[in-house]
């Protein structure tokens, strides 16, 4: 006899262990169909940035104003770079110059031996003395070159203008028609190496006649 209330579907299954009523559809949360599936879950595909975009894309303020303190951090340490290349560089031009003055100074410490007997040489040379081909003229030579070759320099002509600073007058001589003060004889003459003064020249300075 044929039960009216009957279901075929029910106690049947779905061979799963699940019942009818828990089929899952595609579009339902949860669905396998929508969780493999990328653009269901934004709703619009994903748009791919190139470089160009990247490098193009508008700042934010805060990395604006980042930015804007890194640039001036970097020009105030090449401000700092350039000013400490400057004073090195002082620092060595004004070290060379000082051991430039100390070399001369210790060549002219050691050449100031040498003046008084560059002063008997000259003594015996205009007392003619100092006959060529003669040892006492060959050692006069030799001590010339010794003096020339450290860089001593004399200095000191009669006609040239009296220099305070550099010739020590021993006595004045009124001359008409001088109208400067001029070296009229010189009674020693001075010495330099480079820039170290080693003896001024003792001279006669002619000056105008009142």
């Amino acid at each position: 006899m044929t039960d009216k209330n009957f279901d075929p579907l029910q106690g049947s299954g779905t061979g799963n262990g699940e019942e009818p009523g828990d089929e899952v559809r595609p579009d339902e949360e949860g669905s396998e169909a929508q969780v493999s599936d990328p653009e269901s879950q934004s709703g619009e595909p994903e748009e791919d940035w190139t470089i160009d975009d990247i490098l193009n894309a508008a700042q934010n303020p805060d990395a604006a104003a980042e930015d804007a303190v890194l640039a001036d951090l970097e020009s105030q340490l090449l401000n700092d770079l350039k000013r400490l290349q400057a004073e090195y560089a002082n620092y060595r031009r004004r070290t060379e110059d000082q051991r430039e003055r100390e070399i001369e100074r210790a060549k002219g410490e050691a050449a100031k031996g040498l003046l008084p007997v560059l002063d008997d040489l000259d003594r015996a040379e205009k007392h003619g003395d100092l006959v060529e081909g003669t040892a006492f003229a060959a050692i006069g030579d030799k001590v010339r070159a010794v003096a020339e070759k450290l860089g001593v320099v004399s200095y000191g002509t009669a006609g040239e203008p009296f220099d305070p600073q550099h010739h020590e007058a021993i006595f004045q001589a009124p001359t008409p028609g001088v109208t400067e003060s001029t070296i009229l004889e010189v009674v020693e003459v001075g010495y330099r190496l480079g820039s170290v003064e080693l003896r001024p020249a003792k001279v006669v300075v002619a000056v105008p006649a009142e």
